[in-house]
């Protein structure tokens, strides 16, 4: 049980997982926004895209992330660290370049080619809800 956020490090893996998938399978910005507190914060960090604040946030899953990502899009999971109030992820997104995508690749139209990106996302909960996610 962590101390600061009254929820199991275990829990917070499982929110994590209930946050990508309505990102990457089901496209469902509401479900996505449900998994974070009121007012989260989201930092794609080599391009400063994202967003401060609810609406911020929706705005940018909708016009440029949730549904927008190519249809071959694959995470490969490399490692998970469950801390008290975080859940650190290593990962590589791979995927066909075949749509535009400037929160990631700005000013880039598609190249045709296969991408391979690793990230880290370090996911910060509050109470168990995600209250922001840099990438």
């Amino acid at each position: 049980m962590s101390a600061l956020t009254g929820t199991p490090a275990a829990d917070l893996g499982s929110v994590f997982d209930a946050h990508v998938k309505p990102e990457f399978v089901d496209h469902d910005v509401d479900a996505t926004m449900r998994t974070m507190v009121a007012e989260p914060y989201l930092l794609n960090v080599p391009t400063l895209a994202g967003g401060v604040g609810a609406a911020e946030v929706r705005r940018f899953y909708e016009r440029y992330f949730v549904g927008k990502m190519p249809a071959d899009t694959k995470v490969e999971r490399v490692s998970r660290i469950l801390g008290r109030d975080q859940v650190v992820v290593e990962l590589i997104l791979s995927f066909t370049h075949d749509v535009p995508l400037e929160f990631m690749l700005p000013g880039i139209p598609p190249t045709g080619r296969h991408v391979e990106l690793p990230h880290v996302v370090v996911m910060k909960f509050e109470h168990g809800t995600i209250a922001h996610e840099p990438i």
